[in-house]
């Protein structure tokens, strides 16, 4: 019993030396679909915010569920355009998603590919229309397969690989928060600041702005769009000082959507400075080894322990994906989220 004890006790101050650190790659390039001249919104990226859902629960409309806000972006005909959809939808389920995506189609066009992370919204609507594919005539499978979307799902837990469309995501809760507050807004209100919203992100400069004092244009979204800069209707100037409560409905969302856009300009344009993370890599993993599986919501000692099988390689040749054998299946996790085990 005594020799157990021992064996627990120096077994306990050897791990107790140890410090596990996540491994990293280098950041990766442009990828090769941001290049070429493609159609609007080819290249779909979508993401699920449930941030609306508190600002409509106080609206004058209680019979309708908590909505969530549906914001999207997508690449086109030049490197990461950059283009923001937002659609209100009023759940979390599939169903909310594939009628926003009818409505995005409808407007926008069929995208070829999506990119999304694994929320069960997204799996679950994927799985929706591969049953339809599958379940149809061969004619309408044919013609549906040469049309078809193509999903492509982010690694669990890893939210950086989705950074192009986070950054968007980003832009829209911070501010959105901050100029709506308290507000008490009808759907048709909500929908027309979202919608407002979306030209002024799609309005944003996509580079720094040139030195030339002559040159008052800068490139946007919006010139990919519909090949120039977004305009909106003529309205009152409303100061951050007005007093919303003796405004019309109209001139409400009006005075919200100024007070969004004088935020947006201020803090996002300041924010255009070149910025890079990730330079250097920290070793690349290899088949056989054994990694902890890093799980915020779980303490150190509860992480599960697997064995990498199979790693995938990316189009430069580095690697930042795994597939990790564990005793729950093999999972499949990003470099970030794994710890590497000392080998001796």
């Amino acid at each position: 019993m005594s020799n157990s004890d021992d064996r627990i006790k120096l077994l306990t101050r050897k791990r107790g030396s140890i410090k596990a650190k996540t491994d990293l790659e280098t950041l990766s390039e442009v990828p090769d679909e941001a290049f070429g001249e493609r159609e609007q919104f080819e290249q779909l990226y979508y993401q699920l915010v449930a941030e609306a859902r508190s600002l409509l629960k106080r609206s004058s409309l209680p019979a309708l569920p908590p909505p969530a806000e549906e914001g999207s972006e997508a690449g086109s005909s030049a490197p990461h355009v950059k283009a923001v959809h937002l659609e209100l939808v009023t759940d979390l389920s599939k169903e909310a998603f594939l009628a926003a995506l009818a409505r995005f189609t409808a407007r926008r066009g069929k995208p070829r590919c999506i990119h999304a992370d694994n929320s069960t919204t997204f799996v679950g609507g994927f799985n929706e229309l591969n049953s339809f594919l599958s379940n149809n005539s061969d004619a309408i499978q044919s013609s549906m397969n040469e049309q078809g979307i193509d999903f492509k799902f982010i690694p669990p837990y890893s939210p950086h690989f989705g950074g192009l469309w986070e950054s968007a995501v980003k832009s829209v809760k911070h501010h959105l928060r901050r100029t709506l507050g308290l507000a008490h807004l009808t759907y048709e209100e909500m929908t027309t600041c979202l919608i407002q919203i979306e030209a002024i992100l799609n309005s944003r400069p996509l580079v720094p702005i040139s030195s030339d004092p002559s040159d008052l244009s800068c490139l946007t979204p919006a010139h990919f769009l519909i090949g120039r800069p977004l305009l909106s209707v003529p309205h009152n100037v409303f100061d951050d000082n007005a007093n919303i409560s003796r405004l019309q409905r109209f001139q409400r969302v009006e005075a919200l959507k100024q007070h969004f856009w004088r935020r947006f300009s201020n803090e996002y344009v300041c924010s255009l400075q070149q910025r890079s993370k990730w330079r250097s890599s920290r070793g690349q993993l290899q088949e056989g080894d054994l990694v902890l599986l890093k799980d915020a919501s779980q303490p150190p000692l509860l992480w599960l322990m697997g064995r990498v099988t199979a790693i995938e390689p990316s189009s430069d040749g580095l690697a930042r994906i795994v597939q990790v054998n564990t005793r729950k299946g093999l999972l499949r996790r990003a470099y970030q989220n794994l710890c590497l085990l000392p080998k001796n």
